[in-house]
């Protein structure tokens, strides 16, 4: 499922007022369910999206922690691109549809969402890799104009 994601609101907020260190913070990838409904205005915490959580075999409750997280800016397109390793789940049995990034603080109505990716249709496994592919110019971006 390769796919580029949509910031939320308030995750814009939490990184331009520097809540979130991606260098030094866990980031988390969380995946949802299909009744789940993204709202990038209202939702600001993981515990807003967390009652349509995924359960399944090869799954932990709260998601997987995203490897090397990064920002970086490119001054020839004025473009600030988040980006990061893919996140998988191996010997998996889940449906998922939505999958979040939020900065995991151990409490989820500290935690905040940064974005969201919505795959269009439910994707499963069994007993498999279920795997998010990040698009690969980058998860995210952000253009100063």
């Amino acid at each position: 499922m390769p796919v580029t994601a949509l910031w939320y609101g308030n995750g814009l907020k939490s990184l331009a007022s520097g809540l979130v260190d991606f260098a030094n913070d866990d980031i988390y990838v969380m995946l949802l369910d299909n009744t789940h409904t993204p709202d990038q205005d209202a939702h600001d915490f993981i515990n807003d999206v967390s009652g349509d959580e995924v359960v399944g075999t090869g799954y932990t409750a709260g998601g997987a922690l995203m490897s090397t997280p990064s920002l970086t800016y490119t001054g020839a397109t004025n473009i600030l691109k988040f980006d990061g390793v893919d996140v998988s789940w191996a010997a998996s049995t889940i449906t998922a549809r939505f999958a979040v990034v939020y900065k995991n603080t151990g409490t989820p109505a500290t935690s905040p969402l940064l974005l969201y990716i919505n795959a269009g249709a439910d994707v499963s496994t069994t007993n498999g890799l279920f795997q998010v592919t990040w698009h690969a110019d980058g998860i995210a971006k952000i253009t100063a104009s």
